[in-house]
């Protein structure tokens, strides 16, 4: 159990069964009245945030997250194949499950699961991912002044803004965080 007077920046707690991680906290002490503990907290599952307080003798338990490097391996009717890189155990999860992580994932590329309770609740990427251009848009000369874009269709279905130089076969870096095109690679 985590009193509230310990709360930290990135700390993980369990409220009403689900997982909450702090995003940011602030003591409050009034000049009139009990002191209290705001904070805002970033539901781990749906990425919601809220802004709540706590009464500095309320306890929370405190959720252990498990992290374990997984590798990608195959979608097959929607279910996304994993597997363990240390035990070559094997996990399904569902689209629903990996949310935005689909517009980057590449087979075999490895990634991070974050386990609860031994359900999978997150996955992190990369930073960033080295993907191929499948549909753009030609390039047009002398139609550079403004350093306009133009959409591209990567490997994986996702579509990015990009410079007007990038063509048809280039591959580029794109942040998984934001989406965003970086460079070329």
């Amino acid at each position: 159990m985590i009193n509230s007077t310990d709360f930290r920046t990135g700390l993980t707690i369990e409220i009403d069964g689900g997982v909450w991680q702090i995003v940011d906290f602030q003591h409050v002490k009034p000049g009139k009245g009990a002191a209290f503990v705001r904070t805002k907290i970033k539901n781990v599952e749906t990425g919601a945030v809220v802004e709540r307080t706590f009464n500095p003798n309320e306890k929370m338990p405190a959720a252990h997250l498990e992290t374990r490097t997984m590798q990608y391996l195959y979608e097959n009717d929607g279910m996304y194949t994993f597997m363990d890189t240390e035990t070559y155990e094997q996990e399904e999860l569902t689209k629903e499950t990996l949310g935005d992580a689909l517009n980057f994932l590449l087979e075999n590329m490895e990634v991070t699961l974050q386990t609860f309770k031994g359900r999978v609740i997150g996955i992190s990427l990369p930073n960033s991912v080295t993907l191929k251009v499948t549909e753009c848009e030609p390039s047009v000369k002398g139609n550079t002044a403004t350093g306009a874009t133009k959409m591209a269709k990567v490997e994986t279905g996702y579509e990015v803004r990009v410079p007007l130089f990038v063509n048809e076969g280039d591959s580029l870096r794109i942040d998984t965080r934001t989406g965003n095109y970086i460079e070329r690679a």
